[in-house]
Order: C-alpha cells, then sequence, then structure tokens
C-alpha cells in the first residue's frame, strides 16, 4: 500500500510538470526571452519524451516489473530535469529540462497500471484507473494558483528546486516501498521490442487508437500551455488570474476522471460513454471557436467543460486493455499510452505555428480561434473512426482480485 501511494505522489508530481508551464509563462518571456513558440515546444518536448520513452518503458515493466523501472527513471529524468529548469538561463534549456522530466515522469502511471492489470479484475481496471489519473490530477491543481502564489512569494528557481527534492525523495520511497506483483516466468522471457509488432497486429484495436490519442489533447494543451498566452494576449490577464483560471480548470479535469470511472460498469458499455463524453468536449470546443472572446467568467465555464469531458483516458485505457493478451500487458497498456501522449505531443508541436500563422495584429483572438477549431476537427475525425472500434463490456462484479 505504501508503494502504491508513492507511485500516486508520483503521478501527481506527473500532472503537475506537464502542466504547470502555463502559469509561469509571463516570467519565463520577461526574465529567458521565451516566446510562445518556444513554450509550445518545450511543453512538447515533455509530451514527445514520454511518449517515446512508453515503448522502452512496456519492456521494461515487462522485463524488470514496475518499482525499478519507474524509481530510476524518475530519480535520473524527473529530479535531474527540475534541477536543470531552476537553472535555466536559455529558452533552449527549458526545452531540454521539460524532455528530460518526460523521460522521468514516463513510466509513473504505466506502473500502476501494470499493477492493477495483475491485481484486480479487468472488470475495475476503468474505475482504479480513472480514480488515480483523478487523484493525479491534483498535480493540475498545484500547477495553478498555488504555483503562481508561491512562484510570486519565492521565486521560481527555488520552487523548482524545491520540486527537484521531492521528486528524488519520491522516486527513494517507490524503491524502497513497492512491491512488484507475481508474474509467470514466461513473461520477463518474452519481454521484448517485438511484442509490439504483435499488438499492432490486433486489428481490433486500430479504430481505438485515434481517440486514444485526441481525447486528451484539447484538455492537456489548453490547460498546460495555451490557457497562458489565450487569457494573457485576449483578456490581458496577469499571472495569478492564469492560475486561478487554470485551477478551475485542473479541478474539473480531478472531477472528470472521478466521473468516468464507474460509468463504463453502470451502463456496461465503454464505447458508449466515451462517443457521448467526447461529444459534449467536441460541442464545447466548436463553440470556443466561433465565440474566442466572451469573458474571463464564461472562459472560465469553457474550460471547465472541457476540463470534464476530456478526461475519459481511464476509460479507453481499460477499452483497450481487454482486448491485450495476458503475455503484452506491460507493453500493450505502454502501446495505449503512447498514443495517448504521443497525441498531445504532436497537436503541442502543431497548434504553436498554427496559432502564429493565424494571428492579426490588433486582433490576438484570431490565432485562438483557429486553434480551438483545430482540436474540434481532430476530435470530430477521432470520434469518427471510434465509431468502428467493438464495445467492451465490462461485468458488474466488486472490486476484487482475479
Amino acid at each position: 500500500m505504501a508503494g502504491l501511494a508513492a507511485l500516486a505522489i508520483a503521478y501527481v508530481l506527473s500532472q503537475f510538470y506537464r502542466s504547470f508551464l502555463a502559469v509561469l509563462t509571463p516570467v519565463l518571456g520577461s526574465e529567458l526571452g521565451a516566446t510562445n513558440t518556444d513554450l509550445s515546444l518545450a511543453s512538447g518536448a515533455w509530451f514527445a519524451s514520454f511518449s517515446a520513452m512508453q515503448f522502452v518503458v512496456g519492456v521494461c515493466l515487462d522485463k524488470y516489473g514496475p518499482k525499478r523501472t519507474a524509481a530510476v527513471l524518475l530519480a535520473i529524468g524527473g529530479g535531474g530535469g527540475a534541477f536543470l529548469f531552476a537553472f535555466a538561463t536559455q529558452p533552449w534549456m527549458v526545452i531540454t529540462a521539460m524532455a528530460l522530466i518526460g523521460v522521468g515522469c514516463a513510466p509513473v502511471l504505466m506502473a500502476s497500471v501494470f499493477i492493477f492489470a495483475h491485481t484486480y479484475s479487468t472488470a475495475r481496471l476503468a474505475i482504479l484507473t480513472s480514480w488515480l489519473v483523478a487523484f493525479g490530477s491534483l498535480g493540475n491543481v498545484v500547477g495553478a494558483s498555488p504555483l503562481a502564489t508561491a512562484a510570486d512569494a519565492f521565486g521560481w528557481r527555488p520552487v523548482m528546486m524545491g520540486l527537484g527534492v521531492v521528486t528524488l525523495l519520491t522516486a527513494c520511497a517507490i524503491m524502497v516501498f513497492l512491491r512488484d506483483p507475481h508474474r509467470d516466468a514466461s513473461f520477463a522471457a518474452g519481454a521484448g521490442f517485438s511484442g509490439y509488432l504483435e499488438l499492432f497486429k490486433l486489428k481490433v484495436l486500430w479504430a481505438l487508437f485515434p481517440l486514444t490519442a485526441i481525447n486528451y489533447a484539447a484538455a492537456a494543451g489548453i490547460r498546460g500551455l495555451w490557457a497562458g498566452p489565450y487569457l494573457s494576449d485576449v483578456y490581458g490577464a496577469d499571472a495569478l488570474m492564469i492560475g486561478q483560471v487554470t485551477l478551475f480548470m485542473a479541478l474539473a479535469m480531478v472531477a472528470g476522471g472521478f466521473i468516468y470511472g464507474p460509468l463504463d460498469t453502470i451502463f456496461r458499455t465503454r464505447k458508449w460513454v466515451a462517443i457521448v463524453g467526447n461529444s459534449l468536449s467536441l460541442a464545447v470546443l466548436v463553440y470556443l471557436a466561433l465565440n474566442p472572446v466572451t469573458s474571463i467568467a464564461q472562459t472560465t465555464i469553457i474550460f471547465v467543460l472541457i476540463g470534464v469531458t476530456g478526461a475519459a483516458y481511464g476509460l479507453l485505457m481499460a477499452h483497450g486493455r481487454a482486448f491485450l493478451p495476458a503475455h503484452l500487458t506491460g507493453r500493450g497498456v505502454t502501446l495505449l499510452n503512447f498514443f495517448s501522449i504521443g497525441g498531445v505531443g504532436v497537436m503541442q508541436f502543431a497548434t504553436g505555428p498554427i496559432v502564429s500563422a493565424n494571428a492579426v495584429t490588433g486582433q490576438p483572438e484570431s490565432g485562438y480561434a483557429a486553434l480551438f477549431a483545430f482540436y474540434a476537427a481532430m476530435l470530430a475525425i477521432s470520434l469518427f473512426v471510434y465509431l468502428f472500434v467493438r464495445d467492451a463490456r465490462p461485468e458488474r462484479t466488486k472490486l476484487a482480485t482475479a
């Protein structure tokens, strides 16, 4: 239990690191000369390194287990990246630090999902994963107004150094307290990158990949990066105001994880819960694209709705897990996570040029209207493909070991 608690804390840190740049936008711009494009690259670097590492993490989980995989990478990548960020003097150092932190955070959630998949029944995977994601989303909360307040009081460099220390201590706690689940010896013997070729041959997963890649992209992109520039450019919001708005969105993402968690069991369908939830997200994004300038209060409500409806990650992971062979559990869940986080990373890289290309002097909202329209278009396409996926209907079972 103490080991899972350490993993949960590590996931809070992971959620924090992927979303805190929005709050530091003004200070990184004034002190380091970081532009919106630089910050887009930095945010994208986190997601790109995180997603690329999923293939390595999947093999390591099946071969070495979650304890060593999570503890070592979190200490080296997460702790080292946080310290590099604290001492950054140029935008490229921020980008490099974010890439390192992405490497460190890559195994945290997957280590937890791996343990769940080998310990609890498949029917409970959605609720366990969703609730862990909801708890971890507290990192989004800390990365909003609390971070803005701390950075204002102590400076952003000391705050980042403190986070580096916390990250190292958490990695040590994982190594000391976490226990690897029992696995058949054949799992480790068969662990290798060739397992991913087996997974790609499972046609049942093909229609699931696009929505897995796009579902989280708008919520993560807006909360983690674009909320700051958008509120600053369109409404003239300062860091504290940005922190307050993103705090509400972060809380919504927490709530979304708890809301999605039991719905597949209640309605006995994963497919249609995901379709309804993401259709609501699509409708909100279309509205925001057509109405990029309203008021901060209305924008906050819209961001809250995007945060709630974009929290279907655990549900989609459980949907995909239902089709995975047991001996490919580690590589299977990391492949799904690769699409989820990789989709966010690709979207982060793509959205910077979109905003810049559509910006009009004196009308900053034009670039952001294009941004929200792009999110909406990609979500619509992925939803259409998802209509062809096979449903997975969980039984109404008690939380019990398999």
